[in-house]
């Protein structure tokens, strides 16, 4: 455990201090800006919104009573850009539906017609800002768009303005903007902006991207593109959109994904932060965007390439394969159903149950790849043991705390003849609170296993993501409050064991050293000097 008591000592030296709260409150205050005064300079920012549904827009008075996806870390956004299809805003629709597990609470496309950039954004999931309003989506003609979908952190969920696709005008003409990551110097860029007259609408980091090119003096568009993105620290995974272009764009580090392929149909270009959205469109691979190059895709379909800057070594999100993408995709060139079963497989040989088991679960669906790795190599039988209900949307507030247990069994129902009376093993992508391997732990024994041994196919969550990831401060994961026997105990399993760091890295072989695993081992490839505020919603 001493790597893990390393990275321990590395987060807390990020802590971030009190007077770097107080700067942060005094940058970002709740309250929206006045009303800029005439003599500045203001970024002219335009978006079609929209409150999707009531659930969406009254969140603060509902809530899941077992989200499971409320104790992992939560992936910030996908984008998707497609140039070359007079069906490219539909198209960029489904897209956007394959990649909705990358962010549910706002979605937006905008598209090119004749050299006018159109947006149409809301709140809610794709199925309903364009689902609820078809005329929405039929407005959005042209063969080029680009689309995004967005998680946020609490305070701006409710707010329209901070859903992407951004669309701004400037001297130059048009220009739309999606973006996957954070940038960890953002506060600095914003307060340096704003100090020489620029006015922000949004409270997101991506804003910073249309500021700094919009002041640029270089010609044509890529320069400034290339100009911008000099300046930026941190992950970004960028698509934009002009007049007669598509661009994309990848960060040195190559941080979060973005590939590239090709519509079967029609030769359409299209981006996308995984290839599961390739898929659904019938567009086939062709590649990824190469950490620090920018893409192009000209009127006539055209494709050329360069390098934004001297590449880095590669430090792609190892999270990706762990929990984020899905698993029929390829992620940074490799199959994440793969890696998860390889992950599962190696956690069986180091870490066997004392004793025997009877039987392997997953935890849905996450869960699921890694469980059955863990299953075939230790020779102990799989068994689908909790079944996920697909079709639980939000509740009210439960009461009392023993309304809420039950609760759980709205989203996990456990099987009873595959559980009861046995020596059961649980298999889960991650532990992040704790909270609800807890809940699971309870539920599997009220069922009537006679054990319950969790284990856990990734190492200890240790420090927080500044790279697009939500992660909860350092001091909310159990795992840098607590060894692994302390955890064990909160969450009331048998026993407990986690893939080690070192076993992760073995797995993923040669390319270990291209993985980002700073969550893990504390190893920041970028320091997040400024995280405290710089975290802010996508």
């Amino acid at each position: 455990m001493e790597s893990v008591a390393a990275a321990r000592a590395t987060t807390a030296a990020f802590a971030p201090t009190a007077a770097a709260r107080r700067r942060a409150r005094r940058l970002f205050p709740a309250a929206p800006p006045p009303p800029p005064p005439a003599e500045k300079r203001r970024l002219r920012l335009s978006c079609s919104s929209s409150s999707a549904s009531s659930s969406s827009s009254s969140s603060s008075a509902w809530e899941s009573p077992f989200d499971l996806g409320a104790d992992k870390p939560r992936e910030e956004c996908g984008v998707v850009g497609i140039k070359g299809d007079p069906q490219a805003s539909w198209l960029c629709s489904l897209a956007l539906h394959a990649l909705q597990h990358r962010g549910q609470e706002g979605a937006g496309i905008v598209s090119c017609d004749a050299g006018a950039l159109r947006a149409a954004t809301g709140l809610g999931l794709v199925s309903e800002v364009f689902g609820n309003d078809p005329a929405k989506l039929a407005s959005l003609h042209g063969d080029a768009a680009i689309g995004h979908v967005r998680y946020s952190t609490a305070g701006a969920a409710s707010s329209p303005l901070n859903v992407q696709p951004f669309l701004a005008g400037y001297r130059f003409g048009q220009v739309a903007v999606a973006h996957n990551g954070n940038l960890v110097n953002y506060a600095a860029l914003r307060a340096e902006l704003e100090d020489n007259g620029s006015i922000f609408n949004t409270s997101s980091d991506t804003e910073v991207v249309l500021h700094l090119i919009a002041i640029s003096k270089s010609r044509p568009f890529v320069a400034r593109v290339v100009e911008a993105c000099e300046r930026l620290d941190g992950a970004y995974s960028l698509v934009f959109l002009t007049a007669d272009k598509l661009y994309a764009v990848r960060d040195p580090y190559g941080f979060r994904p973005l590939v590239m392929g090709r519509r079967r149909a029609t030769g359409a270009v299209v981006f996308a932060s995984e290839t599961c959205a390739l898929d659904l469109i019938e567009a086939d691979y062709e590649r990824e965007v190469n950490p620090g190059e920018v893409v192009v895709v000209d009127a006539d379909g055209t494709v050329s390439s360069l390098c934004l800057m001297p590449r880095r070594q590669r430090k792609a999100c190892v999270f990706e394969h762990i929990y984020f993408a899905l698993p029929h995709s390829v992620v940074f060139g490799r199959a994440v159903h793969r890696e998860r079963y390889n992950f599962g497989a190696t956690l069986a040989t180091d870490s066997p149950v004392p004793g025997g088991a009877d039987v392997v679960i997953p935890v849905p669906d996450s869960g699921f790849f890694a469980a059955l790795g863990y299953a075939e190599k230790s020779g102990v039988p799989f068994q689908q043991g909790l079944i996920r209900s697909h079709y639980v949307g939000r509740t009210f507030i439960q009461p009392t705390q023993e309304i809420r247990d039950l609760g759980v069994r709205l989203k996990l129902a456990p099987v009873r003849g595959i559980i009861q009376g046995k020596r059961v093993v649980v298999v889960d992508d991650s532990i992040v609170r704790g909270t609800t391997s807890s809940k699971i732990v309870r539920l599997i024994r009220d069922a009537g296993a006679k054990e319950v041994h969790m284990r856990i196919a990734s190492p200890p969550i240790v420090g927080s993501c500044y790279y697009g990831v939500d992660t909860p401060s350092a001091e909310e994961l159990i795992s840098n409050r607590m060894d692994v026997e302390g955890v064990r105990r909160e969450i009331g399993s048998d026993s407990l064991a986690f893939l080690s760091l070192e076993s992760l890295r073995t797995s993923l072989g040669e390319e270990a050293d291209t993985y980002c695993d700073a969550c893990f081992s504390g190893g920041y490839p970028v320091p997040p000097m400024e995280f405290d505020f710089a975290r802010t919603e996508l």
